[in-house]
């Protein structure tokens, strides 16, 4: 799929009145506000990930964790040599990439904040089976990172000057679901400082497309990116929606939109090959 034909989908995200405070989301070219310093960003997101560490169980699964890191790091290489090839400024040029695996098997779930710091629940595990299902459920949230998706969030809620939690800004309100789920407050040392809600509709939409992309790029069977949401569906049983899910683009929809994008995506976007 083009950008142009994606765009049409998804459409614009800023107004002319904020033109000046305006730049692209990487390969759909998206507009996006923009008003919040990245690299400030990035430097809360590492002091609260290294929280999370301190306080959440960390799996004993070594083999998954290696698996998770082999993905992550095989996803980092991909993505920084497409846009080299593409003579393109690199949006992960400045993260700082690391990888955990939380122990809470009724959490299917998993985020990236700001910086590449990403986390998968063990729950979620059911769903992914395999290496490629692994690599869909990674290429999705590592693509809201790369997109600068909570940038944006928190731009949003500095025009607007209402409060929020940082937390919920840096995983797109997962956080929160999580608590939830588990009745735990994860991070509750927080304070707050923009806006509650999830990543947006078209920003899931996006992180979708470009998440395909990136598994693409990467070399992983993007036909699993289908079949992980249809996994997820069956064991939602029908409840809509489950913590990874969001509370966007129904399962259906999504699905719907991932086979559209398949075939383009794999013609489009082969895997690479790093030099």
């Amino acid at each position: 799929m083009n950008r142009r034909k994606f765009l049409s989908y998804l459409g614009c995200g800023c107004g002319s009145i904020l033109l000046p405070s305006c730049s692209s989301a990487p390969i759909t070219d998206r507009k996006q506000l923009k008003l919040v310093s990245e690299a400030k960003l990035n430097a809360h997101a590492a002091k609260i990930y290294e929280k999370i560490k301190d306080k959440e169980k960390m799996s004993e699964d070594k083999k998954t964790l290696t698996e998770i890191k082999e993905i992550g790091k095989r996803m980092e290489d991909s993505i920084s040599q497409y846009f080299d090839n593409e003579g393109l400024d690199d949006p992960t040029k400045n993260f700082d990439w690391e990888y955990i695996l939380i122990d809470k098997k009724k959490v299917r779930n998993a985020w990236c904040m700001p910086g590449g710091k990403i986390a998968i629940y063990s729950g979620i595990l059911e769903a992914t089976k395999n290496t490629n299902g692994l690599a869909a459920v990674m290429g999705h949230e590592v693509a809201h990172a790369v997109a600068k998706h909570s940038i944006e969030r928190a731009s949003r809620a500095t025009l607007l000057n209402t409060g929020t939690q940082l937390i919920d800004i840096f995983s797109g309100g997962k956080l929160s679901q999580v608590n939830r789920t588990t009745g735990m407050n994860t991070v509750g040392l927080l304070s707050q400082l923009g806006i509650m809600n999830p990543f947006t509709r078209k920003q899931e939409s996006e992180a979708d497309y470009l998440g395909m992309i990136f598994s693409s790029l990467s070399g992983y069977d993007i036909r699993e990116t289908v079949k992980i949401w249809e996994r997820m569906k069956k064991l939602n049983k029908g409840k809509e929606p489950p913590e990874f899910m969001s509370t966007h683009p129904s399962s259906d929809n999504r699905i719907k939109k991932l086979n559209e994008w398949m075939n383009d995506v794999v013609l489009d976007y082969p895997p690479i090959v790093i030099s």
